[in-house]
């Protein structure tokens, strides 16, 4: 078929492209509960602001992508109006909902990160239920640190009983690490490894500051490197979210960059670290990719949020990093829709970009097919051991080797 973009397609790679089974790397759970309109709204973006009178999100990028690919699945006409899909969503509920969403995504491993409103949404088990895809956790380090604060540390005892507790959740079959600290100071937190007094000092700072506020919530930049070392010391992959974001990061200090004097100290240990989602900022993730042999990316949830013009993201992601160090990841969160049109819309820009290459004699078609084999799975297989792990994981589908 024709791509919507006006490109023809190249026959051998759509096909290849239909069928392949994507591993998405980076997600969250979906919600369990049926949405209002408003709620539906609110989750659809990532600003916390409240919209001008008389508008609506459904008139973005994301709206159109919503209307056009997720409509067809819950049994409805392309860009029927917004009231229409989301009175018939309510009328499916949530269960099938997800359930149809996820399972069209067409997903042979997904990996969870569970450190944010758990209790709102599906678990690593009940994702996996839903999307016929295996599914592993991926284990926020500033949720561990939080949980060692409510249960009680002392500042001197706190880093023994965080590695201690971050050993334990990893140990239950985790894949990865996770890392907010972007939107908890910014991605200038100290890049060297802090020392203890440091650290004991620093959480005796914040246990006064936890008194006095009642609130738990770790921004200290000095405990924020901590945690990022404790996860490079765990030899699993560290994910670290980059970019965009939701409205109480700093965009400036979600630059990658930043983390430039880090990634030099980390490389001699060959911990792997993968810069998370990127936009705007996926040219600066991919030099980092470049030039550090352990270090990764992906183009996330701007891919969902920029719809059509997500072919440009994702043509401009393969500019100068190795095909080997990119990741496909949906980022989905909260709207199933997230996780499928993730899916849908890569495959749709991946086509286009690849057919292009191959038409214009630019490359050839068996290295097209890898260099979409080697981003939608067989690198995240190989990063993160997926091939060697045996958890009792099942899946339906077919799938195509990478």
């Amino acid at each position: 078929m024709d791509s919507v973009s006006g490109v023809k397609s190249n026959p051998e790679i759509q096909e290849v492209v239909d069928s392949i089974t994507l591993v998405d790397h980076h997600v969250h759970g979906a919600l369990k509960t049926t949405l209002s309109r408003v709620q539906f709204e609110e989750v659809m973006t990532e600003s916390d602001r409240a919209r001008r009178p008389g508008t609506t999100n459904f008139d973005t990028q994301l709206g159109l992508a919503i209307r056009r690919w997720c409509a067809p699945l819950l049994d409805l006409d392309v860009f029927v109006e917004a009231e229409t899909y989301l009175a018939r969503r309510t009328e499916l509920g949530a269960d099938d909902v997800n359930r149809r969403l996820l399972r069209a995504a067409q997903l042979d491993t997904i990996l969870v990160d569970t450190g944010f409103a758990a209790e709102d949404l599906l678990d690593v088990d009940e994702m996996r239920v839903y999307s016929g895809a295996k599914s592993y956790e991926v284990v926020r380090l500033e949720e561990v640190a939080e949980d060692v604060v409510r249960a009680g540390t002392t500042a001197e005892g706190f880093a023994e009983a965080f590695k201690m507790a971050l050993h334990d959740r990893l140990s239950r079959g985790a894949v990865a690490t996770k890392s907010i600290a972007a939107y908890r100071f910014g991605l200038n937190v100290p890049h060297e490894r802090p020392l203890a007094r440091d650290v004991s000092l620093a959480m005796g700072r914040w246990l006064a500051h936890v008194q006095e506020s009642g609130t738990i919530r770790i921004d200290d930049p000095v405990l924020l490197s901590f945690l990022l070392w404790s996860g490079v010391d765990e030899q699993l992959p560290v994910q670290i979210h980059t970019g965009y974001g939701d409205s109480d990061l700093d965009l400036l200090r979600s630059n990658p960059v930043h983390l430039t004097d880090f990634l030099r100290m980390v490389e001699p240990l060959g911990t792997a670290v993968v810069l998370l989602h990127c936009y705007p900022y996926h040219r600066e993730a991919a030099y980092l990719a470049q030039m550090f042999p352990n270090v990764y990316f992906d183009i996330g949830e701007g891919i969902s949020h920029s719809g059509v013009q997500s072919r440009q993201l994702i043509a401009e992601s393969f500019e100068i990093a190795p095909f080997y160090k990119q990741l496909y990841s949906s980022d989905g969160w909260g709207l199933a829709e997230f996780h499928f049109l993730g899916s849908r819309l890569w495959r749709n820009g991946v086509t286009d970009v690849l057919s292009g290459w191959v038409d214009q004699g630019d490359c050839n078609l068996v290295d097209a097919v890898r260099v979409l084999s080697m981003v939608g799975r067989a690198n995240a297989i190989q990063l993160y051991n997926l091939d060697i792990l045996k958890l009792g994981n099942e899946f339906t589908g077919g799938s195509v080797e990478p």
